[in-house]
């Protein structure tokens, strides 16, 4: 199975497999997830398959997450296999201005918390939840250079940020000696793919993997809803959240409804389900180093599981890639090849071929012939 297929994190040698557990739903505080008994078998199913990165936060399920995962780690002695991220940043102490943000406070604060309810002295990857549009990146990237120093965490990482922040962050980093960012946790799916106009770019080029959060839409690509004239049905969150302030679960759209009749005509040619698909050709993307999958249900998480069992021909890949396509805007329509041929003459301009920064390798010879 090819869950057992791992990639280093960004620029780090923290080897993690390419689907990630996403644990999000082990809990059921928020009037859905999965109870304990369910959690536990997501959990083994997970790691008997051969994933070993579990990703969790603070918040998920009022701390009841990563508790559980604390857990069933210890429960079965992993705790040196399996890859813990875990993030900051919410605020659970309402009227507490520094029980939240990403103020130096609330970091230390938060990764007590974290490392007593995972029942752990290091966590393997920190993340910064969401920006809180206040802290300066120097403050939160001085602050967790000290938790790795202190040997409380091992590596570091940003979701949810303005790709902006994350370069100076970064930048920080490596100008003043600080722990550098091995890893970027984004939404990303056939109907979210802004992230491909500056973090992929920023990913690729300056040491930060990409994980993906959200791969189905938050559903949306499952094949469990249809359009209708309320704008879309089905069983879900999507449904009952359907008009909420989160843009999260706002999907019914006429565009994402034309992407998901597309994902379905692919997925039928492969003999695939739809999530396979979808979860598939995002894992391949450019600069995706691991993509979250998270489940309610063990026949959920099995299914995801297969996700990377199956090459996508190129025809079908690159059929989803048009359908989902988004029209370039300001200033990305100037990068597009028409745009860029007026700054080269239209002569074939190019950047190196990837052989070019590659080795030449040596072939040795047999013993004993000259």
């Amino acid at each position: 199975m090819s869950v057992n297929q791992y990639y280093t994190l960004g620029r780090s040698g923290l080897r993690v497999s390419r689907l990630a557990l996403g644990t999000m739903t082990f809990g059921t505080e928020w009037g859905w997830g999965a109870d304990r008994d369910t959690a536990s078998q997501l959990f083994n199913a997970y790691v008997d398959a051969g994933g070993n990165f579990v990703d969790t936060a603070d918040m998920y399920t009022n701390g009841t997450s990563e508790t559980w995962i604390g857990e069933f780690i210890q429960e079965r002695g992993l705790r040196d296999k399996v890859a813990i991220a875990t993030k900051f940043s919410y605020n659970a102490d309402p009227g507490n201005p520094n029980a939240g943000g990403n103020g130096r406070k609330n970091i230390l604060r938060a990764v007590e918390g974290s490392l007593q309810r995972l029942g752990t002295d290091y966590i393997d990857l920190y993340i910064l939840h969401t920006w809180d549009s206040i802290t300066p990146a120097e403050e939160v990237m001085r602050t967790l250079d000290d938790l790795v120093r202190a040997g409380k965490v091992r590596y570091v990482g940003l979701s949810d940020v303005p790709a902006w922040y994350a370069s100076r962050a970064q930048t920080i980093a490596e100008l003043r000696g600080y722990e550098t960012l091995s890893s970027l946790q984004l939404e990303y799916s056939l109907v979210e793919r802004n992230i491909e106009n500056e973090f992929v770019p920023l990913g690729t080029q300056h040491g930060m993997g990409i994980v993906v959060w959200s791969p189905l839409a938050s559903g949306l690509l499952s094949g469990k809803y249809r359009p209708s004239e309320q704008g879309g049905e089905g069983e879900g969150r999507l449904a009952a959240l359907a008009g909420a302030d989160n843009p999260v679960f706002n999907k019914f759209t006429d565009r994402n409804w034309k992407i998901v009749a597309e994902l379905e005509t692919v997925a039928k040619a492969v003999g695939r389900s739809m999530a396979q698909v979808a979860v598939n050709w995002a894992a391949h993307q450019p600069g995706i180093a691991s993509v979250i999958i998270g489940a309610t249900k063990l026949h959920q998480l099995e299914d995801n599981l297969k996700a990377l069992d199956f090459d996508l021909p190129q025809e079908l890949r690159d059929r989803l890639t048009q359908t989902s396509q988004n029209d370039p805007s300001f200033p990305y329509s100037f990068f597009t090849p028409g745009m860029q041929a007026m700054l080269t003459g239209s002569a074939i301009v190019g950047d190196k071929p990837g052989s070019y920064y590659s080795p030449v390798k040596i072939e040795a010879k047999p013993a004993g012939v000259e």
